[in-house]
């Protein structure tokens, strides 16, 4: 590598840096050796953010499915602290990996790498997890642009982590500069896609490309259509309180959701099954799958209920109308059960019953129009409850041998109606656009349109990504070596070359927050495509040599919705 280069990516700027830089790597590398154990030593030194790439993937799995301090290599900040990250390689993802990695191979080593987000993605509870990937993510993200301020950002999240992704997503996409022109993230226009699989946030009617010129067929500057025609996936996320739209990255958005999934594609009308979505959020559902309801989880259920019945009743005593409003108990306990719910935070003006006439009536004077609207809205607000629950939500979303709807992003491509590639496949191709013009130095080209070499290059990187785990590559000898997969909990191996899996829990119909405790056991079915079936989001599998009988990706192993 040429010595100008070498200088240009790791952005030392002067001879006086070079060896301040030298002279931390080499403090931390002896406090590391004298401090850390044999066992331990080699899992805490990795690459550093100074080792700049053209384009980097931020990437953010699912439940039981990110890297581990003390077990993975982790990222190392500028000044040599350890960052809740790890390279794809160190740690790897079959669910997200084909998605990433497919660039790696189509671009210069060293011009592009993939880097997983460390959080803790359970759900004890949910909301703090998410809070906390949210936090991780923009902590890596700011750390790789300060250090590398010519490095453009993907973003890529599935299940759990597709939460994560669009609530950081539409928060950079809101920022406003500071006087001096500096964003709290990152700049903007240095985030060049948006990847979000199973967005519990879509809001209804949403295509799969918000905010593109043509929400429905390709996000703006990939000229490569996803599907022939406009066809909206009904329903909307499991979490509405999240949605919203991505400010000025609109445009750079690829939000895919499968219909019948419920965790992006929830009916309408479903106010109860709402209801224990949100209380879910706010629950220890770890401890619930694994101890059941016992003294100390029935008591984390009975504070939770509390707080969001007296919530409930301090809400309508902060509204003296209330009693004349048309608004339900149901929606009150909707609206106070949202984590992001804040005391005062209601209508201002509730709205008033049609049938009252005046206000100068006693409050108990509106109490059968009150009963009355809380009949009728309970019934109207509830029309899709029953059917949801008779159709088996669980099975339907996360059905054993991946035959919910939840797994389809790797097996929903349809050449005869239009759609030849795979929501993966597809995500997989943009990045790897993507890379190339960041390697080029090129701004997103508005009439791009993806060569056949590129598509070639997505399908082997599938291939070759469920078969060997990636190692980012980098420009200087430093370089992270690749190492086993981490794990984060036990598997079982199956009977089949395929991945070994773990049982997936859930307890909603929604992947966002469970309400059900059950745990149907999930084999690996036989592999069927070119695509072997990614492994669980709790446990990276070791390199196996997947069967291959089709060119459709198959369904990944899961552990979970969440």
């Amino acid at each position: 590598m040429a010595l100008r280069e070498f200088l240009a990516r790791h952005r030392i700027a002067s001879a006086v840096a070079a060896p301040a830089v030298l002279g931390v790597a080499a403090v931390v590398a002896t406090s590391l050796a004298l401090t850390s154990t044999p066992q331990t030593r080699d899992t805490q030194l990795t690459t550093s953010v100074t080792e700049c790439r053209d384009m980097v993937t931020i990437s953010v799995a699912g439940r039981g499915d990110t890297p581990v301090e003390g077990t993975t290599r982790l990222l190392v900040g500028a000044n040599g602290e350890p960052l809740p990250a790890a390279l794809s390689g160190d740690h790897n993802s079959r669910w997200v990996d084909p998605v990433v990695n497919a660039p790696a191979d189509d671009v210069d080593p060293g011009s592009y790498a993939a880097v997983y987000v460390a959080y803790p993605a359970n759900m004890a509870t949910y909301e703090d997890a998410v809070n906390s990937g949210v936090a991780n993510t923009e902590r890596v993200m700011r750390e790789i642009s300060r250090a590398c301020p010519d490095t453009k950002f993907s973003i890529v999240g599935y299940s759990e982590g597709a939460d994560v992704v669009r609530r950081v997503a539409m928060k950079i996409g809101h920022q406003e500069a500071d006087k001096d022109g500096a964003y709290g993230i990152v700049d903007p226009a240095d985030v060049v896609g948006v990847v979000i699989l199973a967005d519990s946030g879509r809001a209804a009617g949403d295509g799969p490309f918000p905010g593109s010129k043509d929400p429905y067929r390709n996000p703006d500057g990939f000229d490569q259509q996803y599907q022939n025609g406009a066809k909206p996936v009904s329903g909307q996320g499991a979490l509405p309180g999240t949605s919203g739209d991505f400010g000025a990255l609109n445009g750079k958005i690829a939000s895919f959701c499968s219909e019948g999934d419920l965790t992006c594609a929830a009916p309408e009308n479903i106010s109860l099954l709402q209801l224990v979505v949100n209380v879910g959020r706010q629950l220890n559902v770890d401890a619930l799958e694994r101890e059941g309801l016992t003294p100390a989880t029935g008591q984390d259920v009975a504070v939770v209920l509390g707080r969001i019945a007296l919530a409930a009743f301090a809400d309508i005593q902060s509204q003296p109308n209330w009693m004349q409003s048309d608004e339900t108990f149901l929606q009150v306990l909707l609206r106070v059960s949202d984590p992001e719910y804040k005391p005062g935070a209601a209508p201002k003006t509730p709205a008033k019953a049609d049938s009252i006439s005046t206000n100068e009536m006693s409050p108990l004077a509106y109490l059968p129009q009150k009963v009355l609207n809380e009949i009728v809205g309970l019934i109207v607000t509830n029309q899709n409850t029953i059917p949801v629950v008779m159709s088996d939500p669980y099975k339907l979303t996360l059905g054993p041998n991946h035959s919910g709807h939840h797994f389809d992003y790797w097996r929903d491509a349809d050449s005869g109606a239009g759609k030849p590639l795979t929501s993966a496949e597809y995500a997989a191709a943009w990045l790897t656009h993507l890379a190339k013009q960041a390697q080029a130095g090129k701004q997103v080209d508005t009439n791009a349109k993806p060569e056949e070499a590129d598509l070639a290059a997505v399908y082997k990187a599938v291939q070759e990504t469920t078969a060997t785990p990636t190692t980012t590559p980098t420009k200087t000898a430093a370089a992270t070596t690749t190492a086993a997969p981490t794990t984060t909990g036990q598997v079982s191996p199956s009977t089949t070359p395929s991945p070994t899996t773990t049982t997936p829990t859930t307890t909603t119909p929604s992947a966002a927050a469970p309400t059900t405790t059950t745990t149907p056991e999930v084999t690996t079915p036989p592999a069927t495509s070119a695509v072997a079936s990614p492994t669980p989001t709790t446990t990276p599998p070791t390199t196996t040599q997947p069967t291959t009988t089709t060119t459709q990706s198959a369904a990944p192993t899961t552990t979970g919705a969440r």
